[in-house]
């Protein structure tokens, strides 16, 4: 009778203990989740030598063909050709998840993210960039009540640097679709944009203005701290939403960000610049956040860098790169071409963005949208983020839940300078 009391008791000891610590230890819990789970991103690599339909889009100077060659369930977070080879090969195609996967046509593996990677508030892996053959990503994390974004190694799921903490205090929401985040090769340094992660929490928007927080800035580190896996990130500019794609011409920085509610920009970014968020913007506050009533205008009369163009209504403006040989030798302009991720035929979202600069790099003669019907993340690029071609000039780019397209150009219609 009494060794089934003390059964008894010990069972029920141990059930309150495990209950205790399940509380204490939140993080320990989801990360034995995560690695218990038998998820995997669904993909298929086409035969690429079977024909396929193609969808056939119509701009004003030429004929866009698109062609899907992956499938994918999945957001990217970074699409890179591993091959230095022009000819197309898709085994040389790698591709990162906002999951935590990367995924070759033969391979689907895991990736060794911090043990406090996240998928909450819309948590994943945001960004990935290579350094010296090293693969290192951008991840949403947390700890207990504590979260926070983590550069990591992704070979041994090393933290290389942690931002400050953001806790569920009242009146603070958290959204780490607003990190956004992409990055270069710029010089002997990596530049990388983190935004700010909420939609509408005042206290996290204002770190954008916060010198001394990693959020709502593009950040610079030295390509030599790497080496000694302890990495310092210093402001290149500060005063960013939410920032997306991020490239350069003539050694000069341009990156797009989305607004709230309309304000998506096209910003030239210079050293110490602030480009005022969240004090002015182009767009409105969401109707849950302070009414729907609009930020102050001007940039530049409230002592802020003025964007080189703002999209209202939003576009949901995502890749930012170099326009690739086919259009450079078409339109003889500084050129930078773009993607979108919502809108539809009439709000011109969901789209490929050609923009033709001046000389100096300072203005926007034009902008031409080609509605693609689909929400466009990124285009496929080299490990430093340059766009990728092939030898036929054909480039490639992610679609969010549905794959890896070809995009050829063709049907250049006759072009007219006038002087």
């Amino acid at each position: 009778m009494h060794k089934k009391k003390y059964l008894f008791f010990s069972w029920l000891l141990t059930i309150l203990i495990a209950i205790i610590w399940t509380y204490e230890n939140p993080e320990k819990i989801e990360y034995i989740k995560d690695k218990a789970k038998l998820y995997k991103p669904e993909h298929k690599f086409e035969d690429l030598k079977r024909k396929k339909n193609s969808d056939i889009f119509n701009s004003n100077h030429f004929t866009l063909k698109l062609e899907k060659i992956i499938s994918l369930e999945d957001k990217t977070s970074f699409v890179v050709n591993n091959s230095n080879n022009k000819d197309f090969n898709i085994n040389e195609v790698e591709i990162f998840t906002q999951e935590g996967f990367s995924l070759k046509k033969d391979n689907v593996k895991k990736l060794k993210i911090n043990k406090n990677f996240t998928k909450d508030f819309n948590g994943g892996l945001k960004n990935v960039f290579y350094v010296n053959e090293e693969i290192y990503g951008l991840a949403s994390s947390k700890s207990k009540n504590c979260y926070y974004a983590a550069i990591v190694n992704l070979s041994d799921g090393l933290e290389l640097l942690k931002s400050q903490c953001l806790t569920l205090d009242e009146g603070t929401t958290i959204d780490f679709n607003g990190l956004g985040s992409s990055s270069i090769h710029y010089n002997d340094k990596i530049l990388i944009s983190i935004g700010t992660p909420t939609t509408n929490s005042i206290s996290i928007n204002n770190l954008a203005q916060d010198k001394d927080s990693y959020f709502g800035k593009i950040l610079y580190i030295n390509i030599e701290d790497f080496k000694k896996q302890k990495i310092e990130l210093k402001n290149f500019s500060i005063g960013h939403r939410n920032p997306q794609g991020i490239t350069q011409i003539k050694n000069k920085i341009f990156s797009v960000e989305h607004g709230p509610q309309g304000g998506d920009e096209l910003n030239k970014i210079t050293l110490g610049s602030n480009y005022g968020w969240p004090k002015v913007s182009y767009g409105t506050k969401y109707s849950y956040d302070d009414g729907g009533k609009s930020y102050p205008l001007g940039h530049e009369e409230n002592g802020f860098k003025e964007p080189l163009f703002a999209f209202v209504p939003s576009i949901g403006i995502s890749a930012l790169n170099t326009c690739p040989s086919k259009l450079k030798n078409y339109y003889k302009k500084n050129c930078l071409i773009g993607l979108s991720l919502y809108g539809n035929n009439l709000r011109p979202g969901k789209s490929l963005l050609i923009f033709l600069l001046d000389e100096k790099l300072e203005k926007i003669h034009s902008i031409e949208k080609v509605y693609l019907d689909r929400p466009l993340r990124h285009f496929m690029t080299n490990r430093k983020n340059e766009i990728f071609e092939d030898s036929n000039g054909n480039i490639y780019l992610s679609s969010d839940f549905n794959g890896i397209y070809r995009l050829n150009f063709d049907n250049f219609r006759n072009w007219f300078y006038i002087l």
